[in-house]
């Protein structure tokens, strides 16, 4: 179904009214139960060889070395002129060491001169240190070879020849190996670059690429499928008519996707008829890893994920102990065997459904350790007290403070308040057992930021 809270079916009662589907004649399931099964069934995805860009977000399923060492060569970190210290020794404004300039040396350039007794040479960031010389002394240490005083800046050699040759005054003197970044001073050649498991972001792409590879082997994005169902969804951008509501739950669903590290293709919702979701379902099983509908999952007459499902027994439909997201439904379809989970179809029910199973399942696929959200304890800080049914996990909207350590309601416990869910960057976790929460107590919190 939808974004429509009376399309769900879902009963969230008020807190401490008497629950007609509770009790163990029903079997109701816990939350961890739930979540327990699905990962019992997901599995990591098998590793492919991607190009560096392609990789990531992706985990790496192996040990990379180093073939080179980082910086392969002796180069200067600064503009200035590669000296001999003994040169350079007790060098002052007053009574500078006056060298000959041999030439000039730019980054990737081969060839190099060789600095003798009395000598330097021009040198760039960047440039590889030439034989003989110890040290670099920073332009700003010289008079740029103009004869003048202390030099501002340096010109290439392209663009400045004269100031390739003649001579250079040095004002300071320079201890052997400044300002010069030493062959395998970031990383030796041999040693571990990164360690299989390593999440790939930019500043791995990039070590990968200096260390010349261009392909690396790692467990590649779950492809998510998201759709809704509900014969009342209109596309976001089109009139809406009588009876009618846009659909948000595919789209929050595929940005949630995204955002926990897949590949998301969001599907236009599907009309309630069960043959029409079926066809869907089999058209989407060839770019799917996991599958995970919206809506349809209750007691409804227009229920048709039920419906559609369980037919032949592939999605095991379910109640569980929590409010929002009591119905849920869990199985593979396809001759794959791919995973499908079935969320209800009010939005927050859906978004709490999704942080809460979804996102640690797309997390499985990836190979990686860390599947759940952070969680931290907080202290309540509201006006009055929470109240949460008994027996089931309540979970809650809020603002965190982490500098108080607070945590803050925002709106209700309705499972139809998206606006609410808008503002909001963590989940309250109410305990089975707890009826009320009193301000001052500490909670668990979900941080969803």
């Amino acid at each position: 179904m939808s974004s429509s809270a009376a399309h769900d079916h879902e009963h969230d009662h008020a807190a401490g009214a008497p629950d007609p589907c509770a009790g163990p004649a029903r079997g109701l399931w816990s939350v961890d139960e739930h979540l327990a099964d699905i990962l019992a069934t997901v599995s990591p995805l098998e590793p492919i060889e991607l190009q560096l860009l392609d990789a990531q977000g992706c985990v790496l399923v192996e040990d990379v070395t180093v073939p080179v060492a980082l910086p392969p060569f002796d180069n200067s970190s600064m503009d200035g002129y590669a000296v001999r210290v003994a040169d350079v020794t007790g060098a002052t404004e007053e009574f500078p060491a006056v060298l000959t300039v041999i030439g000039d040396v730019a980054a990737g350039a081969g060839g190099l001169p060789e600095v003798g007794p009395g000598q330097a040479a021009r040198i760039m960031t960047g440039a590889p240190l030439p034989p003989g010389a110890e040290a670099v002394v920073p332009v700003e240490w010289t008079d740029g070879g103009t004869g003048g005083g202390a030099a501002t800046g340096m010109t290439a050699a392209s663009t400045a020849p004269e100031g390739a040759a003649g001579e250079v005054r040095v004002h300071r003197s320079a201890e052997a190996g400044a300002h010069v970044r030493r062959a395998g001073s970031d990383v030796r050649a041999g040693e571990l670059a990164l360690a299989a498991g390593t999440v790939l972001g930019p500043p791995q792409i990039g070590l990968l690429a200096a260390i010349g590879r261009g392909t690396v082997k790692v467990r590649p994005r779950p492809r998510v499928v998201v759709l809704s169902t509900g014969s009342e969804l209109v596309q976001p951008g089109e009139p809406l008519g009588e009876g009618q509501i846009h659909d948000s739950n595919s789209f929050a669903l595929a940005a949630a996707a995204r955002d926990a590290g897949a590949l998301a293709y969001r599907v236009g919702a599907v009309a309630d008829d069960a043959e029409s979701l079926r066809a869907t379902i089999e058209d989407q099983l060839i770019r799917a890893d996991l599958i995970v509908t919206t809506g349809g999952v209750s007691v409804g007459a227009y229920d048709v994920v039920k419906e559609a499902l369980t037919a032949d027994g592939q999605v095991d439909f379910r109640k569980l102990a929590m409010q929002p997201g009591k119905p849920q439904g869990f199985g593979a379809v396809g001759a794959e065997q791919i995973p499908l989970l079935a969320l209800p179809g009010n939005p927050v029910s859906s978004y709490v459904s999704f942080e809460l199973f979804v996102r640690p399942a797309i997390r499985a696929l990836m190979g990686v350790e860390d599947l759940q959200r952070p969680r931290v304890r907080a202290v309540l800080d509201a006006g009055k007290a929470l109240s949460s049914p008994a027996g089931r996990r309540q979970f809650l909207r809020g603002t965190y403070d982490p500098e108080a350590g607070t945590v803050t309601p925002v709106g209700g416990a309705g499972s139809h308040l998206i606006a609410a869910l808008a503002h909001a960057d963590c989940l309250l976790v109410v305990p089975e057992e707890t009826e009320s929460v009193e301000p001052g107590a500490e909670l668990e919190v979900v941080l969803l930021g």
